[in-house]
């Protein structure tokens, strides 16, 4: 995964410092909104209404929603287009590695170079744009919402951070076999490009339909570790929603908090699910992108490093 991270770095780390700067920003308004949302329950629930109160509450609730959003909309386009550069920087040096291997009459293996220039280089290139904002944005998220809920009631923020805990045991455990059948699809699925591009096509078809059903095996298996995991996932969520209610319920009874505590507690688990379960995702295509980047490092040869700048004739 490092080497994943340096190469993506090297790349592009100006560009990345900007959207990392960004994510702190959206991540730090995360929690605020739920204040918000505090007060106006609780002002509903006193004895002194008052409509400018509730006015001023939710006119400064709505421009921290907006401010939000637009910082999301600037890093989701930035990202995006970054994303979108480094596609091209990857095929660029494909396609001169083409010519190399053209102009001194070593073997191309021309279907898996054709995979990685149109399918394998997207994917990368895509997951490089927001490698390092994406996280940033979730991970500050998490810890704003989850700190705020603890500053609150400490109580409802132990059963918030309970659910993270399990959430991450099961998902390194499933992820490390995912991983393998990735690795094993990918080679799978080169294997049989390369063979596609032979005159022989009748020759070899029973062979290439043979990796199909493999391939189709692969993902099978996939889908039963990745489906388990979902399913744990969404028990733990579903248990620690049930535990907020509950246990705010027995403080709001006996006095010890208030209702817009537990309003807002049970708003911020909802907040947190979304990072939780997008991280979650991220960490598995992390997994899966680093395991493709060292495949596609092998079509460098032995010296990738003369890659680093394709020719400007390209």
């Amino acid at each position: 995964m490092f080497k994943l991270y340096r190469a993506i770095w090297r790349a592009s780390a100006g560009r990345q410092i900007i959207l990392i700067i960004l994510s702190i920003a959206i991540a730090g308004l995360a929690a605020v909104p739920l204040e918000f949302q505090r007060d106006i329950v609780n002002h509903l629930t006193s004895n002194d209404i008052s409509t400018e109160r509730l006015l001023y509450l939710g006119s400064g609730m709505l421009s921290v929603i907006l401010l939000s959003l637009a910082l999301k909309w600037l890093l989701g386009y930035r990202a995006g287009t970054l994303g979108e550069d480094l596609i091209r920087m990857i095929r660029q040096r494909l396609l001169v590695r083409s010519s190399d291997l053209s102009e001194t009459g070593e073997k191309m293996r021309t279907g898996t170079m054709t995979t990685a220039i149109s399918a394998e280089a997207e994917e990368l290139g895509k997951f490089a744009g927001g490698a390092f904002s994406d996280p940033v944005v979730q991970i500050g998220t998490l810890i704003s919402v989850i700190g705020y809920i603890s500053s609150t009631q400490p109580g409802l923020g132990m059963i918030a951070f309970s659910m993270i805990v399990p959430q991450i045991v099961i998902v390194l455990i499933s992820q490390r076999k995912v991983n393998i059948f990735v690795a094993e699809r990918v080679r799978i699925l080169r294997s049989s490009t390369d063979r596609l591009t032979t005159e022989d096509i009748d020759a070899v078809a029973r062979d290439i339909e043979a990796q199909f059903d493999d391939i189709y095996n692969t993902r099978r298996r996939m889908f039963l570790w990745k489906l388990s995991a979902k399913f744990l996932l969404s028990v733990i969520n579903g248990a620690g929603t049930v535990g907020v209610l509950m246990l705010g319920g027995y403080l709001v009874l006996n006095g010890r908090t208030d209702v817009g505590t537990v309003v807002a507690a049970t708003s911020g688990l909802g907040r947190i699910q979304g990072p939780t379960a997008f991280l979650i995702a991220f960490y598995r295509q992390v997994s899966a992108n680093r395991i493709k980047y060292e495949l596609m490092l092998e079509l460098f040869g032995p010296n990738p490093e003369r890659y680093r700048q394709p020719r400007k004739s390209y």
